[in-house]
């Protein structure tokens, strides 16, 4: 077994919580149109999504980082698709046992169409992050070769024409484009994956200085944040430029990557000991931040929790930020402690069909 980087383990940690604090700012209404006028609460939720904005990309770089030596493996394919069936179907009937969910046609009606989101999540996008994941899992095995089999100014140069096409392009063009999936796709993930084997197999030197690229992160975050307070000034003031506004917090924006890429760095240059305390709390977390995901961003679930915990409640602006940590950090407890109970549980019925199969030989 391999031995695991305990601050890339604190990153992926790190990078869950980013994404339940997208979601609390998003799903909790927090985020006021850029395009309408704001209050003090507006810039402050603002600039939380702009430090939080890197997390998918920060999440497939880890994951890219290391699948490009450990490949492709049908066991993990099959536990990742038993962990997200898990979620899918059964929260729904707790969800209607507790009378959240009354499928009655009065209040949340279960459709044909939603069935199918809990049986096929991976299929009906359910999850979008998964659905992605999955895309690029399957053609783990032709990217990993392929990104070994280039030198690296081939793979470099592959990697540069991709983002050319994906990122560098709507980053600088004022305009919507028809192919921009705002990188909520399969063909984003591997372009990530591609930069992260690379980061793997050659290193950015530039940024292997820690605090170099914690400086770098920061900085990119906060020009991701005054672009889009510039532009956004530009359109109230002429009324153009209302669909490049909110490009740069899209996950395949140029300034959303680099950002990314140097919050790894910053944490890869950390050296943390597994055998202190702090260090096995990391290790024995971070296995199950993925649970985290499936739990609160269900489909039944989503819009919900938000609410449940006060996103919309009236309190001073300046509250916005504590509370929303507040809310981000019992979200993720919750979600850990849901999918270690979820991990015993797999790990008792592996255990107990080995010992079924045992008897009949």
């Amino acid at each position: 077994m391999k031995k695991r980087i305990v601050s890339m383990e604190l990153l992926r940690i790190l990078a869950m919580m980013m994404v339940v604090m997208l979601h609390y700012l998003s799903k909790g209404e927090l985020l006021t149109s850029l395009t309408e006028d704001f209050d003090t609460g507006s810039y402050i939720a603002w600039l939380l999504e702009s430090f939080s904005i890197v997390a998918v990309n920060v999440y497939m770089l880890i994951s890219g980082y290391f699948l490009v030596e450990s490949g492709f493996k049908m066991r993990r394919l099959a536990e990742l698709i038993c962990q997200v069936l898990f979620y899918s179907l059964l929260i729904p009937p707790i969800l209607m046992a507790v009378g959240v969910l009354r499928g009655d046609g009065q209040s949340a009606p279960i459709t044909v169409y939603r069935l199918l989101q809990y049986i096929f999540p991976s299929l009906m996008g359910h999850y979008w992050f998964i659905t992605a994941y999955l895309v690029m899992y399957l053609l783990l095995p032709v990217l990993a070769a392929g990104a070994k089999a280039l030198s690296r100014t081939q793979l470099r140069n592959t990697i540069l024409l991709l983002l050319l096409f994906f990122s560098v392009s709507k980053s600088v063009l004022p305009v919507r484009l028809e192919t921009d999936a705002q990188g909520y796709d399969g063909l984003w993930f591997v372009c990530v994956f591609l930069v992260a084997a690379y980061m793997r197999l050659y290193g950015i030197p530039f940024l292997q200085r820690g605090k170099r690229a914690a400086l770098c992160y920061l900085g990119g975050c906060a020009l991701i944040y005054g672009l889009t307070m510039g532009v956004r000034l530009f359109y109230l003031r002429t009324g153009r430029l209302d669909n490049f506004i909110h490009a740069p917090y899209d996950y395949n924006h140029i300034l959303n990557l680099f950002a990314a890429v140097s919050l790894f760095y910053a944490f890869l240059s950390l050296k943390l000991s597994g055998d202190s305390l702090p260090g096995r709390v990391i290790l024995r977390v971070a296995p199950y931040t993925l649970g985290v995901y499936l739990l609160h961003e269900h489909v039944e679930l989503r819009t919900l929790w938000p609410h449940w915990l006060g996103a919309d409640a009236q309190y001073s602006p300046w509250m916005l930020a504590p509370r929303a940590v507040g809310c981000v950090l019992a979200v993720f407890i919750v979600g850990i402690l849901v999918d270690m109970a979820r991990g015993a549980l797999f790990r008792g019925i592996e255990k107990l069909g080995v010992k079924l199969l045992r008897k009949r030989e």
